[in-house]
């Protein structure tokens, strides 16, 4: 089976993200788009296994494995979850709109360890780069300060909403350049600290629910294996071309 075609026809959800999803698109935003596609069961029983992701077909489009989606969901991967929260739905069948309903289950204290440890390594980057150039890049800056309020806010409330809102302008001024470095650093020393003390207090459970989502895993490959094998569709049209079998 060609790579597109588990895209084109196995897709299960699909979204927008970037700076459409988050609210701060201008001018000349790219459009990145996400999808989740659940690869055919009978594709798994083969050596050669289903890609767990995959690029394209369109430019600025990445799409996951279900099976891959969902692991990373539950280490609470903040680019994933953020994808299963994106208020920019393009598509879901049956299967997209369970997983859907299961974003609950991927949610934990566990997003405080990976928030923040992504958002490290971005402030060390942005650090390099007023070191280097005696500025940083505005715009990672913004997405930074967004990333960071996106994570305090869903330890305090135990719900990920990545839309800004009304915050819109104001990070939008620092993509600018219009806001001096020293206060984008205590900003984001601040948004830090408020993360550690609502981690402490978070409603958020420990551990997320693994079992659940195992389950809708589970059902999902079970009732893809009662489809037609996509493999032997394809031996039965060589067959049928008369190409299997002669000399």
């Amino acid at each position: 089976m060609r790579p597109e075609t588990l895209v084109r026809d196995h897709t299960i959800y699909a979204c927008v993200m970037g700076s459409r999803a988050f609210g701060l698109a201008t001018e000349g935003s790219d459009t990145d788009r996400r999808g989740v596609f659940l690869a055919p069961t009978p594709l798994f029983w083969r050596f050669e296994k289903p890609p767990t992701h995959l690029e394209g077909p369109a430019e600025e489009q990445f799409s996951w494995e279900l099976e891959r989606f969902c692991e990373l969901a539950l280490r609470a991967n903040p680019n994933i979850l953020e994808c299963l929260h994106s208020p920019l739905v393009e598509y879901a069948d049956d299967t997209g709109r369970e997983l859907l309903a299961l974003r609950g289950a991927f949610l934990s204290r566990r997003a405080h360890e990976t928030f923040t440890r992504y958002a490290l390594g971005q402030r060390r980057k942005l650090d390099a780069d007023v070191r280097t150039h005696g500025a940083p890049r505005w715009k990672h800056a913004m997405h930074l300060l967004r990333l960071l309020t996106s994570a305090r806010d869903l330890l305090r409330t135990g719900t990920l909403t990545i839309d800004v809102g009304d915050r819109r302008e104001s990070l939008l001024a620092v993509k600018r350049g219009e806001v001096p470095w020293p206060e984008v650093e205590s900003r984001m020393s601040r948004l830090a600290r408020e993360g550690e003390e609502a981690a402490r207090r978070s409603p958020l459970p420990a551990e997320p629910d693994r079992r659940r989502v195992e389950d809708f895993l589970v059902r999902a490959r079970r009732a893809s294996a009662l489809q037609p094998d996509p493999y032997d569709e394809v031996v039965q049209g060589v067959v049928g071309g008369g190409r299997v079998g002669q000399d």
